[in-house]
């Protein structure tokens, strides 16, 4: 399992009693707002994949951190998008659940976009959870920044939460970030940790690796196919007395016109895709990872419901 680069204790102010608290906090909020960003920042490492392309997260990605006052373990949901389409309600699905199941809620909303109705819909779902929810406004390090605009919105549907659980701050710069942590644990139980001190998340070499491969081809694809597109490995082995994995992996497309896109003239996109991968994966593991990459077409995967439940959990 990969190992924790902890975050700096001396930033962190004691203002509790010695006992450990653990939670799990689901992180919600609209797509693009920054979850994944905050979980990264938060983490001290890579677990969630960053994309300027809305609903990147399709899974409930977990993130662990560790300090001195317990273990918080968070759970990056798929941003929470008003629409009718069988993968959307899928990812909307998977965001509900998970505010059912957890200790603690961390909302995240963008301080640059005005709130609207899809901010609405989310904020009306969670103010049924409202005792045990933290709400950050991120990007506040942009110029666009209305932070006023968005606690103007917050009043309406969160009167009764106090100021102090209202927390501006930046997952970019981290900025803040501390102050969103202390507010958790403030919240969360007395309890032993549900993970080792080392971990950082608790997610499988084979999923890590296909959600690398997939937000190297969204990004370099961002004009083309971004939202119809998944990895599947397909094969990993240890190679060269172990010192080795390799994996075989697919990038699975809905149409052939798709696929010669990301395979690209010369071959040249799936090159640079599996280059950028390459480079974040070994920034990751500790031992070296081959990749043999693919293009594969499943024609309207998106429609399939066999292979939803698959990939989005």
């Amino acid at each position: 399992m990969l190992r924790l680069k902890k975050r700096n204790q001396h930033d962190i102010v004691c203002l509790m009693e010695e006992k450990q608290k653990t939670a799990v906090v689901a992180i919600v909020g609209r797509p693009s707002s920054g979850k994944s960003t905050f979980l990264n920042t938060a983490s001290g490492e890579k677990v969630s994949i960053v994309s300027p392309i809305p609903q990147t997260t399709r899974n409930a990605v977990r993130g662990i951190v560790n300090t001195s006052y317990g273990q918080l373990v968070f759970v990056d949901t798929p941003g929470y998008h008003n629409s009718e389409k069988k993968l959307n309600m899928k990812l909307r699905t998977v965001a509900e659940e998970q505010l059912k199941d957890a200790d603690l809620i961390l909302y995240i909303i963008d301080s640059t976009r005005k709130p609207a109705e899809e901010e609405t819909l989310l904020a009306d779902l969670i103010s049924a959870f409202r005792e045990k929810t933290i709400i950050g406004i991120n990007k506040i390090d942009l110029p666009e920044s209305n932070p006023i605009a968005v606690r103007l919105f917050l009043e309406k549907f969160f009167p009764q939460i106090p100021k102090e659980r209202i927390i501006e701050f930046s997952a970019e710069k981290d900025k803040n970030i501390n102050d969103i942590l202390l507010q958790l644990y403030n919240l969360a139980p007395e309890a032993e940790p549900l993970y080792p001190e080392e971990f950082y998340t608790d997610q499988e070499v084979d999923f890590r690796i296909a959600e690398i491969i997939r937000e190297k081809a969204m990004n370099s694809l961002f004009d083309e196919i971004p939202h119809a597109l998944y990895v599947e490995i397909s094969d990993m082995e240890w190679r060269k007395s172990g010192k080795e994995l390799w994996v075989r992996a697919f990038i699975i497309v809905e149409r052939e016109s798709q696929k010669g896109i990301v395979i690209g003239k010369n071959a040249s996109m799936i090159k640079h895709i599996r280059i950028e991968a390459i480079k974040q994966i070994r920034k990751i593991f500790d031992y070296k990872v081959d990749l043999d990459l693919q293009v594969k077409v499943k024609k309207n995967w998106r429609q399939k419901d066999i292979i939803l439940k698959k990939l989005i959990k």
